[in-house]
């Protein structure tokens, strides 16, 4: 008997026809019977409905939910104002990173961090762990919601007449409470595609109301259901990391290339002290853009081959629905530069490529 979670939407999945897989500990649809490629144009081109309803919640609420927070992120969360959202990543006393995550401000002293499926139980009992000194209350909310992501170019025309929200009035990482097909919830202009799009954070018993509801809308612009897959090809031909691929617990968001997100300045939190030193040290490796120059698929766990030596597995990689060729990251030496030549060793071959600067597709309808 399976130990696999289902999602509030996992019903509806199977009768769309979606292929189900394992994914994060859910059954999730890695693709429908439209597949990938045409789920991915259609998230390029009008709008996708993505099932992200594996994702967790934490709620951090009382008079030390600020500092805490502040504490257990890289980021300054009280750079935020109430209705704003922010990424930003845990790590480790050693500078690792336990996951990446948005905190939402949703008041003064109210928040709440949303962490990737696959990390709920390690995040949670992370983040216990380290609120014993403040004064607060911690509600893990993963059961209670759910999450649907309206992504693409024609996705706020399709959502507004369902909304009781100024969507324009949103700008992006901002929010709004408000109801979305008379369920109230969060209307969050976020995402992870590249497109103009919104997450949509509702009960859980309400979720697949609002997904019929979006899809019914939205048919007539171009609107279809897109599975993992196609959420996967959207977010690399952005650049944008995934947990377990492109960052983990042996990597520090500065070799990550997400140093925007580490606020050394503020008060100690959790993994200063050794990015600092490892700031002070200087790097001596970089997540890296690269793109193939000769046909092949660089899938994760590829040799990757620098100045004829192997430096480390591709991290992120696949063939490219919006540029037709292959793409993907690893870590290079800091030295590499764009327009440097490697080779991804695929089976007995070693496929041409260069260092490309990221992200991969600009593109994109999002305009921050």
């Amino acid at each position: 008997m399976s130990d696999l979670k289902r999602t509030p939407l996992y019903d509806a999945h199977v009768a769309l026809g979606a292929k189900i897989v394992p994914f994060a500990g859910f059954e999730m649809p890695v693709q429908y019977p439209t597949g990938i490629t045409r789920e991915h144009q259609a998230v390029r081109t009008a709008a996708g409905l993505f099932d992200v309803s594996h994702m967790g919640e934490f709620l951090v609420e009382g008079p030390g939910a600020l500092a805490f927070v502040s504490h257990v992120t890289s980021n300054d969360p009280a750079q935020l104002a109430v209705g704003q959202v922010q990424y930003s990543v845990f790590c480790l006393p050693d500078g690792g990173i336990v996951d990446d995550l948005l905190v939402y401000r949703l008041g003064e002293q109210r928040f709440r961090l949303v962490v990737n499926g696959a990390n709920i139980a390690k995040d949670w009992a992370h983040v216990t762990r380290l609120a014993g000194d403040f004064d607060l209350r911690l509600t893990d909310e993963s059961d209670d919601i759910g999450l649907v992501a309206l992504q693409g170019p024609a996705a706020e025309e399709i959502l507004q007449p369902l909304v009781d929200v100024d969507l324009a009035s949103i700008g992006f990482y901002w929010f709004e409470e408000g109801h979305v097909a008379g369920v109230a919830g969060v209307i969050s202009r976020t995402g992870y595609t590249g497109e103009t799009g919104f997450e949509l954070y509702v009960p859980s018993d309400s979720t697949r109301a609002v997904w019929d509801r979006l899809l019914e809308a939205g048919a007539d612009r171009g609107l279809i259901p897109v599975g993992l897959g196609s959420r996967d090809s959207l977010r690399l031909e952005m650049g944008y990391a995934l947990y377990g691929n492109d960052i983990d617990e042996g990597t520090s968001p500065l070799e990550a290339g997400l140093s925007w997100l580490v606020k050394l300045g503020k008060d100690p939190f959790v993994g200063r002290d050794a990015l600092t030193a490892q700031k002070d040290a200087g790097l001596t490796r970089r997540l890296t853009g690269f793109k193939l120059t000769e046909r092949g698929f660089p899938r994760p766990g590829y040799e990757v081959i620098y100045r004829g030596e192997s430096v480390g597995p591709v991290r992120s990689g696949t063939l490219s629905p919006s540029l037709g060729y292959g793409i993907g990251t690893a870590y290079l030496p800091l030295e590499a530069q764009v327009g440097d030549e490697l080779r991804i060793r695929i089976r007995d071959r070693d496929i041409a490529g260069e260092v490309v600067r990221l992200p991969f597709y600009t593109g994109g309808s999002l305009k921050r």
